[in-house]
């Protein structure tokens, strides 16, 4: 017999969401795309952040920004290619950048992963000094990706700080005494649809603690489908299941806690959205 799954939280008609890191390119979107991003239009989420992992994809999401007016782009090198980077890779997004302004509206995401070290480490370190450098001369955001590797992304951030231009530690996977020193240094943190599950008790205690004022929130999609879609695919309407969650763990109305992340969103990412 096939689960019957909670629908998706309503908001009210004057509030929405923003999805602030989304991967709308890759191929989990490929048959119904259309049909992922008017769900989550029609259930007042209306923007989404898709987000490059290296020069094609950025390509492709600077494209899919082109094509739906609720869809703007990030583009940079995750860690896990940064071994596969071109000689003039940076060159080119770069300029990918600089030729879309209106469009692309972060840099990243870039980090570190000591998760799954598809690339080397050392290379990785390199890669992620030389993007932050390139996000500061292109006066963009930064999206940072740090997956097991907090204590050389925490020093590599503090090294080549401040951020004029603000960012976001996306998907964020440490604990609150972490949190409080990524927030030391003017960041965002972003909360992912893994606070939904019932063992994340540390991200559930960032989630409750940190300032507002300091929030985003995202879906990872297509990965990390919080409950009740966990394990399936992720999309960008399932941010709002993540909005009920964290309302409810800081006793608060889910509309409000959108009224102040989208908010958050529209001030760092300069989405073109009424701030209400």
């Amino acid at each position: 017999m096939k689960k019957k799954r909670r629908k998706p939280p309503q908001l009210n008609s004057d509030c929405y969401l923003i999805d602030t890191h989304c991967h709308l390119d890759m191929k989990q979107y490929k048959s119904d795309l259309e049909d992922v991003i008017s769900r989550a239009v029609n259930r007042n989420v209306l923007s989404i952040l898709t987000i490059g992992i290296d020069e094609s994809s950025s390509r492709q999401a600077v494209k899919l920004a082109r094509r739906f007016d609720s869809v703007f782009a990030a583009v940079g090198v995750h860690p896990h290619e940064v071994d596969n980077m071109g000689h003039f890779a940076l060159d080119a997004i770069g300029s990918l950048a600089d030729d879309n302004r209106s469009l692309v509206l972060g840099y990243g995401e870039i980090g570190l992963d000591y998760f799954k070290c598809y690339s080397s480490p050392e290379n990785q370190r390199k890669q992620f000094r030389n993007q932050l450098t390139l996000a500061k001369e292109l006066c963009l955001p930064i999206i940072i990706h740090d997956r097991d590797a907090h204590e050389d992304t925490l020093s590599i951030l503090q090294q080549q700080s401040p951020f004029d231009s603000g960012g976001v530690m996306h998907c964020f996977s440490g604990n609150y005494t972490f949190a409080e020193k990524i927030l030391d240094l003017g960041l965002h943190i972003s909360i992912p649809g893994i606070v939904t599950f019932k063992k994340s008790m540390e991200l559930q205690e960032v989630a409750r603690r940190i300032p507002l004022s300091s929030m985003l929130l995202e879906t990872d999609g297509p990965f990390l489908a919080p409950e009740p879609w966990r394990g399936k695919r992720n999309e960008p309407l399932y941010v709002t299941y993540t909005a009920e969650k964290v309302a409810g763990l800081r006793d608060m109305d889910i509309n409000e806690l959108a009224r102040i992340t989208s908010r958050n969103s529209i001030e760092l990412f300069h989405f073109p959205l009424d701030q209400g």
